[in-house]
């Protein structure tokens, strides 16, 4: 799959991106990074994301006008759009990841953009289970989530994980409010029924896991008329008011496709979609991202992490972003650069 290059920014060139080393927990297949054109310097990323920040890069001005100037036809073209981010990974986790994310999510908003973040925090929960002496268990990669779990993961990600983010977002000069599915009504759920993958006569209990029967996404279109930047944690409710754990990517897809946003960037720990060799696959169709399953290209964990950003090309979303979240500003460079940092699927 050959580099996407938009036709106003064709005879440029810039130098490579460095990407940072996978971390331990989370091994990706590594792709070799592709050139970039010289009036787009981008700051190296450190040689360990979870523990070295990123270094201060000098720009020099003619430099800093040429990135403007070829962000410009981004900027004119998604302008009042919609971008839904899924934020999870390394970019959660490293400091200096966090608050570039701040950093582009506020740039975003004052350019006319309209993001809306939609937040993990898998690890998160698992830690704060561990200090309370709770193991966490997983059928079929679903946590089981009893009431007590559910309390837990109530805490963490609407408490720890979303007014972390909204202060991060804030103090970059931004105006995040934290949400999740019941504020407003959002996000209304029902017990998820998994189904065992080998036979399908047999269905496990998983708890408070949930899965979502409609979102109404008023509040979240009030909070962007007023110029508020949305932090959604994914907890739904039902009819009975009780909550539910919800699978962020899910949120964010189906979120993405209610509000008809332009985009869908998800923040994950992997390169983006690989082919057999290895290689990044910079731009794919939802009917490739289908041919790639059948013929096994595509298997195993990242079959969960694309099954959101397929449903979302599907259902309408224009492209859907599956970003490297380990390099430095991945996201603002991915969608204001003509140079590829994950896997763009298109709807057609």
């Amino acid at each position: 799959m050959t580099q996407r290059i938009e036709p106003a920014f064709e005879g440029l060139s810039r130098p490579p991106v460095t990407t940072p080393a996978p971390v331990a927990s989370a091994p990706v297949v590594a792709a070799a990074p592709k050139p970039v054109p010289a009036a787009m310097p981008v700051p190296a990323a450190p040689a360990s994301p979870a523990l070295a920040p990123s270094t201060p890069v000098v720009v020099a001005p003619r430099d800093k006008a040429e990135i403007l100037a070829q962000a410009l036809p981004y900027i004119r073209k998604f302008h009042g759009k919609t971008l839904v981010i899924k934020y999870g990974g390394n970019a959660m986790t490293d400091p200096a990841l966090q608050a570039d994310f701040a950093e582009d999510v506020v740039l975003l908003k004052l350019v006319g953009m309209n993001p809306v973040v939609v937040h993990g925090g898998g690890p998160q929960i698992e830690t704060a289970l561990n200090r309370l002496g709770k193991k966490g268990e997983f059928v079929q990669g679903m946590r089981v989530t009893d009431e007590e779990t559910m309390e837990v993961v109530e805490w963490v990600l609407a408490g720890q994980v979303q007014q972390d983010i909204v202060g991060l977002i804030n103090q970059a000069g931004g105006k995040a409010v934290g949400l999740t599915g019941r504020d407003g009504g959002l996000i209304r759920a029902q017990k998820l029924k998994v189904v065992d993958s080998l036979d399908p006569s047999k269905e496990y209990d998983v708890g408070q896991v949930g899965d979502i029967v409609s979102i109404d996404p008023s509040v979240v279109k009030a909070l962007q008329d007023d110029a508020f930047i949305p932090v959604i944690s994914p907890i739904g409710f039902g009819e009975n008011n009780e909550s539910y754990n919800i699978n962020a990517d899910v949120v964010a897809a189906k979120l993405a496709t209610v509000l008809k946003a332009e985009k869908l960037v998800m923040l994950t720990n992997i390169k983006g979609v690989l082919d057999k060799s290895g290689a990044l696959l910079t731009e794919l169709t939802a009917r490739q991202i289908d041919d790639l399953i059948a013929d096994g290209t595509i298997s195993g964990g990242m079959l969960p992490k694309l099954a959101g950003a397929i449903d979302a090309a599907k259902s309408g979303v224009n492209a859907v972003h599956v970003v490297d979240g380990r390099v430095p500003h991945a996201m603002l460079l991915e969608i204001l650069t003509d140079q590829a940092y994950g896997t763009m699927i298109r709807s057609h």
